[in-house]
């Protein structure tokens, strides 16, 4: 019989991306960042949950799958973009095999690259036909899996002024739409960049959310300070609880120098033959601008500090990975039995990473991550994984306190969100937000009629908006890549919404100019614009 836990663990991986979409161009470089993801996360994760659960291994895992990132993998238009990218890849693995068959350690990578990218479109068209919400939602009717939603479009929500009209059309919006995908309503919530303002957990009472996660000087500098610090909820007055994110573990993750990814025997991310290889050589698998980028072969590991790189080794790294998938175990199992004597009661580590570290920015991640709770459910008893609502079902009565103004990122206050690059699109955020409940009210009250246009640019201008807000963009400014895009989407989301709100109170509406951007920013078909009324 297997003894009682000391305590638990909580992997929640946070899968985001942007909502990207331009069926106007051929190819779209930043389309890419979708792609790259199904490939090098999205379907290796999948293959990992196929793998414990055909093995009967009895685990948890939590993940959020971001409204931007759902409507994503559920849209046709995007889904056969990715067929082409990924016979793209095995088409130039194809030409890898053959251009390095006279140096077999190149060699065998090359074969393995090419199974693999052959193995990533049968899982991807033939088992789930071209839809990996179907996956992702087998895996949590399973009970194997807890799918977190976000705020509608990964809106940063401590810079919304607390307005409770344009919060309550991030999150509602949200919530509608993961039981659109997922066919129940969603029990947690990933904050944006974990961000957290007080009254936001009310509007989430208000959708039936359970819990959200916070960095843990949100849960610390609670008010009042919480007994247990991280390793145990607290209840916010709303009766929405709040984890704290663990830091010893998410360094011991996170960190590229300290942590697991940087180890020496690792694939190397920033060697790609999109740019080792003869420009007229890789030239056909370049976007139509010709510029060179990564095409996801890579032949080298980390090697050492150095620019100097060694070829890399798929089973040396493999047998690393579960190294220290054995030594995050152990770690965490001493972590429970001290916190467990120190505490008196179970504690809960709550170890929450983007969900694109595992596969696209370490390229072993999956595999660390299935030897991990292979280990967990086999090779000890001390801890347990658990998702937190599980956790909650055992232990329903927690500290009340409301947490700390915070977010995750440079200081932790929201600063990497709001600085000298990016502030100027606030102005215009918060003017949209006041006009969008303007809108919204007035369609309630019937102030617009019932004329059928004017009702499809309100639920548009709703759309815009959210589109408008999303964090990403405030994020690329400050990180400096791909900046005039970022602000290019803020400008465009901006004017759009501008356009829609004075066509619609004047009864101008362009219906020829609508559709079109209806066709092309078609995020959220079922929302409702109500979300934002009065």
């Amino acid at each position: 019989m297997k003894r009682k836990p000391k305590g638990f663990l909580a992997l929640v991986l946070h899968a985001h991306l942007p909502f990207v979409r331009h069926p106007e161009h051929e190819q779209f470089l930043e389309e890419d960042w979708l792609y790259e993801a199904i490939t090098e996360t999205y379907v290796p994760l999948i293959e990992v949950f196929e793998a414990l659960t055909r093995d009967g291994v009895p685990f948890r895992i939590s993940m959020s799958i971001t409204p931007p990132l759902a409507n994503m993998l559920a849209d046709p238009f995007l889904q056969q973009r990715y067929v082409r990218y990924i016979e793209k890849r095995i088409e130039l693995s194809e030409k890898e095999v053959e251009r390095t068959r006279w140096s077999p350690e190149f060699n065998r990578l090359a074969v393995r690259y090419l199974e693999l990218f052959r193995r990533t479109r049968e899982v991807f068209v033939d088992r789930y036909g071209c839809n990996l919400i179907q996956a992702f939602r087998r895996f949590q009717d399973s009970g194997v899996l807890e799918i977190l939603t976000c705020s509608a479009t990964h809106g940063f929500l401590p810079l919304m002024l607390r307005d409770r009209h344009v919060w309550r059309g991030q999150i509602q919006t949200a919530a509608a739409d993961y039981e659109r995908h997922f066919g129940r309503r969603p029990r947690g919530f990933w904050l944006p960049e974990c961000g957290y303002d007080p009254g936001v957990d009310e509007i989430l009472g208000e959708e039936g959310i359970r819990f959200f996660i916070l960095d843990a000087h949100g849960i610390m500098r609670a008010s009042p300070r919480p007994k247990y610090g991280v390793y145990a909820p607290i209840v916010c007055r709303s009766g929405v609880a709040a984890f704290g994110r663990d830091l010893e573990s998410s360094k011991q993750v996170w960190s590229a120098h300290e942590g697991y990814p940087g180890d020496y025997e690792y694939r190397e991310f920033y060697r790609d033959v999109g740019w080792d290889l003869d420009y007229d050589y890789v030239r056909p698998y370049l976007h139509n601008d010709g510029l060179r980028t990564t095409l996801g072969i890579k032949y080298y590991r980390i090697t050492g500090p150095d620019d100097h790189k060694e070829p890399y080794d798929f089973d040396r790294a493999r047998e690393k990975a579960s190294a220290h998938a054995g030594n995050f175990m152990f770690n965490r199992e001493k972590q429970a039995e001290f916190l467990h004597d120190l505490m008196g009661r179970q504690p809960i580590i709550v170890a929450p990473y983007d969900a694109e570290l595992f596969g696209h920015w370490w390229f072993e991640g999956p595999i660390f991550l299935e030897m991990l709770l292979r280990k967990i459910a086999f090779d000890q008893s001390t801890i347990e994984a658990i998702t937190p609502s599980e956790y909650l079902e055992r232990f329903p009565v927690n500290q009340v306190a409301t947490p700390s103004l915070s977010s995750w990122g440079y200081k932790g206050y929201a600063e990497f969100w709001l600085e000298g690059s990016n502030d100027w699109i606030y102005r215009h955020l918060h003017m949209a937000g006041e006009r969008m409940t303007e809108l919204a009210t007035k369609a309630r009250r019937g102030d617009l009629g019932h004329d059928e246009l004017r009702w499809r640019a309100v639920r548009q201008a709703g759309r815009e908006l959210l589109l408008a807000q999303s964090s990403d963009w405030a994020f690329i400014m400050k990180t400096g890549t791909m900046v005039p895009y970022a602000v290019a989407r803020t400008r465009e989301h901006v004017a759009n919404f501008t356009k829609l709100y004075h066509d619609t109170l004047a009864g101008t509406i362009d219906e020829a100019w609508l559709a079109g951007v209806e066709h092309k920013n078609n995020i959220f078909p079922q929302i409702d614009p109500l979300a934002w009324a009065e």
